[in-house]
């Protein structure tokens, strides 16, 4: 499984005070947290409450940059707020995201191929989320052509299936999934990628619904997912999950060895 740590978001109301005060113990507190928990790329976002996003996310990213050596997602639906936070990574880094709007996919692929950025694509367009699988699957193939144009190769492909929070729209569980199987059937499938966090949005066990979707996705196919990395419950759940689809071998000490392989 490839972990994007989720926890520096501006949206959230602790977070944006620390980049508010410009807290850089705190952010990068955060940052060393999730690399030693096993993130492959720690997601920032700087949130929407500023009048000069670009230059926040240039402070961010030489923040986290400063503790970690963990790539980074710069995750902003802004072209030039994308573009600063990649221009600023030392490392090859991650775009989360683009969806399936023809004009938005054109600008943030030339953004992938300039800075050889892998790249997050939602399964949304212009007409919105297709309430089906086949819709979903459809724009899928709309963003895999597009990759295919900039030259973008599929181990740095992302397809994200948008999942819908379960307690306002508990149908769309089925269909992420159904969505997920049949993205992984491709001839030469990416990565697919969910934002766990979206599944439980207004529950109660939280915590419980994510760590039995996502479990439940990687046996349809899915291989990454942007989530609490601290989470330990979760990460050991999905350990055994792929030890049950023969994605890992299995062994008496498989969570004493995931663990080293973090350390």
């Amino acid at each position: 499984m490839i972990w994007i740590g989720e926890r520096i978001n501006g949206l959230q109301p602790r977070i944006y005070k620390f980049i508010l005060e410009k807290n850089k113990t705190a952010i990068q507190d955060l940052a060393r947290k999730q690399a030693e928990a096993g993130a492959a790329y720690i997601d920032l976002n700087v949130g929407t409450a500023w009048l000069r996003p670009t230059e926040i996310m240039v402070w961010l990213v030489n923040t986290v940059q400063e503790a970690v050596s963990t790539p980074l997602a710069i995750d902003s639906r802004r072209p030039d707020v994308t573009e600063a936070g990649l221009r600023t990574c030392r490392n090859p880094a991650m775009i989360n995201s683009t969806s399936g709007e023809k004009e938005k996919l054109d600008r943030f692929m030339n953004l992938a191929a300039k800075y050889e950025a892998a790249i997050v694509g939602l399964t949304m367009d212009e007409q919105g989320i297709p309430l089906h699988a086949v819709g979903r699957v459809a724009i899928a193939k709309r963003i895999m052509d597009f990759a295919d144009t900039h030259e973008i190769p599929r181990d740095r492909l992302y397809l994200d299936p948008v999942v819908l929070p379960l307690k306002f729209s508990q149908s769309q569980g089925p269909v992420i999934l159904e969505a997920v199987r049949q993205m992984a059937k491709e001839k030469n499938p990416p990565h697919i990628l969910v934002g766990l966090s979206n599944v439980s949005q207004g529950a109660k066990e939280r915590k419980l619904i994510n760590r039995t979707f996502l479990t439940m996705a990687v046996t349809c196919g899915l291989d990454a997912v942007i989530a609490d990395v601290l989470d330990s419950p979760l990460m050991e759940a999905v350990k055994a999950a792929e030890i049950i689809v023969e994605r890992q071998p299995y062994s008496d000490q498989f969570l004493k060895e995931a663990k080293k392989e973090v350390a």
